[in-house]
């Protein structure tokens, strides 16, 4: 009676052997058809993932960042002229990528020529507007200076995150778009309420209250420039200017701290607190273009320091 054995008994032990590899063989190859199907699914599947994620970031980075675009009216030069009547040089905006235009000294005028480079989260910048302001101020009503306000930000990181410097730079740039004759007040009113370092600084709020005390011209527009922050690649551009140089009209390379004060061209190098060495520093700088009929004959008097 016969077993039931398969056809394969038949089979010489060489065959049997034979036709075990080929069916070991044949079931590698498929084995590495499955294998090569699944890393290309896999490399796929990460290639989909990736183009994802890098979708997702750049529709991040294009939302949150804006254009380098034009700088503010009356700015061209990355500063604002206040001349007498506290009256603002009005200039043409800086072209997205352009070079600044700086002013032009006529030395033969007789009008004092100077230049304020400003962080308004700089103490020492403070102290200076503190001191020196009220001498300044009467220069520029009388018209014996022509004073240009540079405003850079140096000093975000000592903000608590919320970039004060940067802020207020771009505050003023909105007040010298919107209603440049009202810089010079909105400039002083910065510096009287000024916060302290390591503070979070004014807030927008507070800033746009600031304009409103100042009687600046189309409030509402300004009001969102602040927020919107609307010149704060200029802000960040001009910085970097000012820090890298050179100074136009000056012989100075690069702006390496504020308050950094130029008269007709040469860098101020007394202390802040001192008025008297401020006026007689005026009075030196300007030379015999100093006009003593339209301004004050500066008086040294001393000044408690801080």
């Amino acid at each position: 009676m016969s077993n039931g054995t398969s056809g394969d008994s038949r089979l010489s032990k060489n065959d049997r052997r034979e036709a075990a590899r080929e069916k070991a063989r044949v079931l590698r190859e498929e084995q590495k058809k499955k294998d090569r199907r699944t890393k290309l699914l896999l490399q796929g599947g990460i290639i989909l993932a990736s183009l994802a994620i890098i979708g997702v970031v750049a529709l991040v980075l294009i939302n949150s960042i804006k254009p380098v675009g034009p700088g503010p009216l009356n700015m061209q030069s990355d500063g604002i002229q206040i001349t007498q009547g506290f009256l603002a040089t009005e200039t043409p905006a800086l072209k997205a990528g352009g070079d600044p235009i700086p002013h032009e000294r006529d030395d033969a005028s007789g009008v004092i020529d100077i230049q304020m480079y400003v962080d308004y989260l700089c103490p020492f910048c403070g102290i200076f507007e503190t001191t020196n302001g009220d001498y300044i101020g009467s220069l520029i009503e009388n018209g014996g200076a022509n004073v240009e306000i540079h405003p850079i930000a140096i000093l975000d990181r000592l903000s608590q995150g919320t970039k004060y410097s940067t802020r207020a730079v771009n505050a003023v740039a909105c007040v010298a778009n919107y209603s440049p004759n009202q810089v010079y007040d909105f400039h002083n009113l910065l510096f009287a309420n000024q916060p302290a370092e390591n503070s979070s600084g004014l807030s927008d709020d507070e800033m746009i209250g600031f304009t409103t005390q100042a009687g600046v011209d189309s409030a509402d527009k300004i009001s969102s420039c602040i927020k919107s922050q609307d010149f704060k690649p200029w802000v960040t551009n001009a910085s970097a200017r000012a820090l890298n140089g050179p100074i136009p009209n000056s012989d100075v390379e690069k702006i390496t701290g504020t308050p950094t004060i130029l008269v007709n061209g040469q860098k101020y190098p007394g202390a802040v607190d001192d008025l008297a060495a401020f006026q007689a520093f005026v009075i030196q700088a300007a030379g015999n273009t100093f006009n003593d009929n339209s301004t004050p004959t500066p008086t040294p008097t001393p000044t408690p320091a801080g």
